[in-house]
């Protein structure tokens, strides 16, 4: 049972709090339901702690506790995984199995996974070095900005005689009380709107897309293939000082980081803490001979299988090992079931776990449990415009009934029916928004039957509409 929060990433918890109960209550925070999924995530992300507290010969010989959740489109799957990461603050990617071919074939090479989540991961721990020297990089910027508005006198020349020591020191005095007096107004904000013109690192390299050995299509920057031919090239531009100032933080913040340090620690977490969603993997689990598209789906998952078994990609940070990644698994599985994966693949995910349909309840639970929940949201949102939504707990109950009516009578669709139904529902008052002759509408069970009432009653306006 899932609701969809906003992306912020929540700052990783100390190991210690993060026991098997106390993450599957962080989790309740969000997502309804589900116990059975949520315990076992809860337990293989633990196993994981575990396993970095064993000695380094034994913790290698311990494979990661990969999991398949079966269960309808809507109910969780994904949520779960992603909350999951968010929680620990590990390097996350969600991937389709379908959008992999078998080799030979034209698509996407089932090692760009690998390399996806470890640029996530360089972003990860840049953004977190960034963090670290913003206010070293903050006065070096600062510095460097006022250099432009006023640049330095040149250094002492030859000695001079006193009374010209006396006009030189005079005029140095009051060059540092004008510095002193445009880093005030700097910090003050007045200026701001000023303009100035900057040295600003050239990165406007052509660029083209080659298809790769795998028939994967990648797009090729002439700085990466040659980074030294274009080391320190720079391009004037004009920009008012609120801009110029981010320029150059960003600049010395990227200068006061070590590429290395941070390459190295990327593929540390990617491989230490990585966790990767496979979705629609049921979409690949039929076997040879059987009918489907003529690219082997069992090839498909022969070329998944090293990957999940543990094996070395190539990046363009290093290798990264596989053998420890997380991976969480996830189909429907209506028209397969995992025995019809191949028995190597299945060996690597020893947890299965069934997510449960959603009911009428778990719809009422969906819209008023969870922190930031969608009735949370939509009043949120008209506050901006000074309408006050009040959501009464017979209108909850109305689009909750009508939510599992369409799901029953039409494609079960789980929680993501909520959200067709509550744009329908509020059509009205988010068309007319702050010309609302009534500031403060009511979402009761009358409302909601009147708004739903005929679509909901004819089954072929709702298969489009709902």
């Amino acid at each position: 049972m899932v609701f969809y929060m906003s992306g912020e990433v929540a700052p990783a918890k100390a190991e210690k709090d993060l026991t098997p109960k106390a993450i599957v209550t962080e989790l309740d925070r969000y997502i309804v339901g589900q116990t059975r999924a949520k315990r076992a995530v809860a337990i293989a992300l633990r196993n994981r702690m575990r396993r970095m507290k064993l000695p380094p010969e034994l913790a290698e010989e311990v494979a990661p506790k990969n999991i398949i959740m079966m269960g309808r489109t809507g109910v969780g799957k994904t949520e779960i995984a992603r909350r999951l990461a968010r929680l620990v603050g590990s390097p996350f990617m969600k991937v389709e199995a379908t959008k992999y071919t078998e080799v030979g074939y034209v698509g996407r090479d089932v090692e760009s996974m690998i390399r996806d989540l470890t640029d996530i991961a360089i972003e990860m721990v840049k953004q977190e070095k960034r963090d670290a020297v913003r206010n070293r990089a903050a006065l070096a910027a600062e510095e460097r900005l006022l250099d432009v508005l006023l640049p330095p006198l040149p250094p002492r020349g030859v000695p001079m005689d006193p009374e010209r020591e006396r006009e030189e020191e005079h005029r140095r005095g009051r060059h540092r009380e004008s510095r002193d007096r445009l880093r005030s107004d700097l910090r003050a904000g007045t200026l701001n709107e000023r303009t100035v013109e900057l040295e600003v690192p050239d990165s406007s390299m052509p660029g083209f897309q080659i298809l790769g050995a795998a028939g994967e299509e990648m797009n090729v920057n002439i700085r990466d293939m040659m980074p030294g031919m274009f080391q320190g090239r720079t391009r004037k531009r004009r920009m008012r000082v609120g801009e110029a100032i981010e320029v150059l933080q960003r600049e010395e913040e990227d200068r006061l980081i070590d590429s290395d340090d941070l390459s190295r620690e990327a593929i540390g977490r990617v491989e230490q803490t990585g966790i990767i969603f496979l979705d629609e993997i049921d979409k690949v689990a039929g076997r040879e001979g059987a009918h489907g598209p003529d690219v082997s789906r069992e090839g498909v998952q022969r070329d998944i299988l090293p990957i999940v078994e543990g094996t070395s990609v190539k990046t363009k940070y290093g290798m990264v090992h596989t053998d420890h990644i997380l991976f969480i698994a996830a189909g429907a599985f209506h028209m397969s079931k995992p025995s019809d994966l191949i028995p190597e693949l299945q060996g690597r995910f020893p947890i299965r776990v069934e997510l449960n349909s959603l009911t009428r309840e778990d719809f009422v639970r969906i819209l008023t449990e969870p922190e930031n929940s969608l009735t949370r949201q939509y009043i949120a949102l008209m506050q901006t415009e000074g309408v006050e939504l009040c959501f009464q707990p017979d209108g909850i109950e109305a689009i909750a009934q009508y939510a599992a009516l369409v799901n029953e009578r039409t494609e079960d669709i789980g929680a993501r029916r909520l959200h067709t139904v509550m744009e329908r529902l509020l059509d009205e008052i988010s068309f007319e928004g702050a010309d609302l002759p009534d500031p403060r509408p009511v979402i009761d069970r009358p409302y909601v039957q009147r708004m739903l009432q005929d679509i909901a009653e004819d089954e072929d306006l709702s298969k489009y509409i709902l």
